[in-house]
C-alpha cells in the first residue's frame, strides 16, 4: 500500500484497545478507517474467508465500511488511530510487516497524548504522516516478507527449520540467512526461537495455561528445553516471571 499522495482530513482517535485471547466479535460497516499497532498479543481479522494476523511486527489498516470478525488469539494491547482522508484508499484489511515497531509506537503516543491534552492539529498530522511515510518506504523485500509471514503462521511447530523454511520460500538456506541479516540482523532460527518465546511471555503474564502446555503451544520440542531456553535468553525461571508479570484482572 502507498501512502505517498494520500491526504488526511481528519484523525478523530487515538486509542488503546485491550483484546483479550478468545475474544470474538463482528465488525459492521467501520466507521473510519484505522491504523492499528500491536504492543503485545495477537489478533486475527477474517474478511470474506481470508485471515489478517495483527502481531508485533506488523500494522494493519483497517477499511472504512469494512465488515470482518476479529478474533483473539492471544490477550495484549493495540494501539489504533482513527482517520478519515480525501480518496478512497482500501476495502479490505491490509497487513503491512515493518521493521522499527517501537518507533512507530513512540509516535502512537505522541499522538494520543495530543489529541488528549493539546489538540494540536498541525503537530498531530505531521506525526501521523511521518508514520504513514515509515509504513510506505520501510518494507521488507516480498521474500523475507513471506518468510515472516510463513513463521508467524508456523512458529507452534517444534519440526520448523531453516530448511523447511527456505523451501517454502523457494531459495537456498545461505540467501535466507542474508535476508534475515540485513534487514531484521539476526539469523531465521534465532527469529524463531525469539518469537516462540515472545508468544510464551505473553501466555505467562496470562497465568492460565500450564508451563508444559506452554512449551506445547509456543513450538518447543519438550517443557525442559522450554525452560532451559527461556531462562538462558532472560536469566529467570519461567515459572518466576508468570510470578513477577502475571497480568491482574479487575
Amino acid at each position: 500500500m502507498d501512502f505517498k499522495n494520500i491526504i488526511i482530513t481528519k484523525i478523530s482517535e487515538a486509542c488503546t484497545v485491550y483484546s483479550l485471547k478468545g475474544r470474538s466479535e463482528q465488525m459492521l460497516n467501520r466507521k473510519s478507517y484505522a491504523l492499528t499497532l500491536c504492543a503485545d498479543g495477537q489478533i486475527t481479522y477474517i474478511q470474506n474467508g481470508n485471515e489478517y494476523i495483527s502481531q508485533r511486527n506488523t500494522a494493519v489498516i483497517l477499511p472504512k465500511g469494512g465488515n470482518y470478525l476479529i478474533r483473539g488469539d492471544r490477550t495484549g494491547f493495540f494501539p489504533v488511530i482513527n482517520f478519515e482522508c480525501a480518496e478512497f484508499l482500501c476495502d479490505t484489511v491490509t497487513v503491512i510487516p515493518i521493521q522499527n515497531t517501537v518507533r512507530l509506537l513512540a509516535d502512537f503516543e505522541e499522538i494520543k497524548k495530543r489529541i488528549y491534552f493539546e489538540n494540536n492539529h498541525a503537530y498531530i498530522f505531521s506525526i501521523f504522516y511521518g508514520m504513514l511515510h515509515s509504513l510506505s518506504s520501510d518494507r521488507f523485500p516480498p521474500l523475507l516478507e513471506n518468510a515472516i509471514r510463513i513463521i508467524g503462521n508456523q512458529y507452534s511447530d517444534p519440526s520448523l527449520t531453516n530448511s523447511q523454511l527456505a523451501d517454502s520460500c523457494q531459495v537456498s538456506e545461505v540467501y535466507l540467512r542474508k535476508l534475515f541479516s540485513k534487514y531484521l540482523h539476526t539469523s531465521p532460527k534465532q527469529y524463531i526461537i525469539d518469537l516462540r518465546l515472545q508468544k510464551a511471555k505473553q501466555l505467562l503474564r496470562e497465568g492460565v495455561v500450564s508451563i508444559a502446555d506452554i512449551a506445547d503451544d509456543c513450538g518447543f520440542s519438550n517443557p525442559y528445553h522450554f525452560c532451559r531456553l527461556f531462562k538462558d535468553h532472560t536469566c529467570i525461571t519461567p515459572s518466576a516471571y508468570r510470578k513477577e508479570n502475571i497480568i491482574s484482572k479487575i
